[in-house]
């Protein structure tokens, strides 16, 4: 059976399709319709026909909608969570972390749905301005062109398609070829909402496809998650659109001197630099230790890297599964290589076997490396160590790239000049730069891209201010 998309709000299908496979094993999972250009073009037709439509619908109407997915994601969590992880190899542990994120991102936009609200501003503070009040709402800049990735194949469109409904911005949903399953299955749950049928569409179409859409006037938002390079070229394609771009990194993770758990640090820094295969923006890639407890922590490092569960990723005891091609474990595994020919240590890791890679760690790692100038996006950490926090500050401002950092430390002085210093768009202080709640802000300085995520501050980041003064008023 082949899987239909969502164009406008109703399940439809092409003349074309493609499979999707099992990153594991190769077995077939799903043969998935593409759409013709002419459906393309309705679906943007009818994104722009609804835009008035979509921006007067009451907040109670809106959340009602989002409440709907949030109940039916919880009500069909297993399916779900197998879906990811047959389409993206995902491990089931980390398949369901992202189910029960999913709910809590549409949970959370219902809330903001609600209290969406605008603000108010006295003007009677000069004389000119007596008997006067502005009230300041935000409305949806336009139609949203949402281009997703394949490593979180359900919260990633979570956080692109829920903000856009809160705010009554019609959206058109692009996801990847590589893991599309959850995206349609999105669709699948918001057809059956109440909001106009038009204001949705969930479309894999082509990359050949999608060109035109980057400069199509319909469409003035687009959000995108991937690669900095693909991010670069969108920015440059649509110079007079609001692009937001979230483009990964290379995230660093800072062990200070007065962190008394070394085996604690280790244990949380080894799994989430593995989590996911590395496939994470946010996965540790990059560690930096304070000299005087080096030795310690990289043996307790190490042996929690030895010690990760791999495997079929449908087995609830896998900690790390596959990556999600073939041409990803060899380039992997290649920039291992690179690494150690420049004069890299390899401490564990550094090989595949198919799409599964082992773990791996590296010391002394070259400043020209690829690993070292990239982000690596497997299970690859680098450890290295600093003698002052200065000296670990300019480690990870040294990255061209800024999304997250951690820092392991107790000391208020050094989290609060860690915040000021690192040119980075979170700091998490006490655990790995992998933390994220899905309510908060999250996006990157530098390559790592421009715009907000997180549901309000996505929210915000849709729509636009448009101010009302009112006059003559008894204020």
């Amino acid at each position: 059976m082949i899987r239909p998309f969502y164009l406008s709000g109703r399940a439809t299908t092409g003349t074309d399709s493609f499979e999707i496979r099992s990153p594991y094993d190769g077995r077939p999972v799903a043969e998935v319709s593409v759409p013709t250009d002419a459906q393309v073009e309705q679906a943007v037709a009818d994104l722009a026909a609804v835009r008035a439509e979509a921006q007067a619908l009451p907040a109670h109407g809106r959340a009602a909608a989002l409440d709907h997915v949030h109940a039916r994601i919880s009500e069909r969590f297993d399916e779900v969570a197998h879906l990811i992880t047959a389409e993206g190899g995902k491990a089931d542990m980390w398949a369901r972390n992202e189910v029960r994120r999913a709910i809590s991102t549409f949970r959370w936009a219902a809330e903001e749905a609600r209290r969406f609200s605008g603000d108010l501003m006295r003007l009677d503070t000069e004389p000119a301005g007596v008997g006067r009040l502005a009230l300041v709402r935000r409305f949806p800049r336009g139609p949203v062109l949402a281009i997703t990735p394949f490593n979180f194949p359900l919260n990633l469109v979570a956080h692109k398609v829920a903000p856009a409904l809160a705010v009554g911005a019609p959206t058109l949903l692009k996801p990847t070829p590589k893991a599309p399953l959850s995206s349609l299955l999105l669709g699948e749950l918001l057809a059956e909402t109440n909001l106009p049928a038009r204001m949705l569409s969930v479309l894999p179409m082509t990359l050949e496809q999608l060109q035109p859409l980057l400069t199509d006037p319909r469409l003035p938002v687009i959000s995108f998650t991937g690669s900095d390079r693909v991010g670069e070229a969108i920015r440059s394609a649509a110079p007079n659109k609001h692009v937001i771009t979230e483009l990964g990194g290379d995230a660093a993770v800072i062990v200070a001197p007065d962190w008394t758990d070394i085996e604690a640090a280790a244990a949380r820094i080894g799994l989430f630099g593995c989590y996911q295969a590395g496939q994470s923006c946010v996965s540790v890639q990059r560690v930096l230790v304070h000299s005087s407890i080096a030795e310690r922590f990289t043996a307790a490092l190490l042996a929690v890297l030895q010690g990760l569960r791999q495997g079929d990723p449908a087995d609830p005891e896998v900690q790390v599964g596959p990556v999600i091609d073939q041409a990803s474990a060899e380039r992997i595994t290649a920039w291992v290589e690179d690494a150690t020919r420049r004069g890299a240590r390899l401490l564990t890791g550094g090989t595949a076997v198919g799409t599964t890679v082992a773990p791996t760690l590296l010391t002394d790692v070259p400043a020209d490396s690829l690993i070292a100038t990239n982000e690596v996006f497997g299970p690859v950490l680098t450890v290295a160590t600093f003698d002052t926090m200065d000296e670990a500050f300019e480690s990870v401002n040294s990255s061209k790239y800024g999304l997250q950092a951690g820092v392991f430390t107790t000391d208020i002085q050094t989290a609060f000049a860690a915040h000021q210093q690192l040119e980075v768009g979170g700091v998490i202080i006490g655990d790995v730069p992998t933390f994220r709640a899905d309510q908060m802000s999250y996006g990157g300085w530098k390559a790592s891209g421009q715009g907000r995520e997180g549901v309000a501050t996505a929210m915000v980041d849709l729509t636009d201010d448009r101010l009302l003064v009112l006059t003559g008023l008894p204020l």
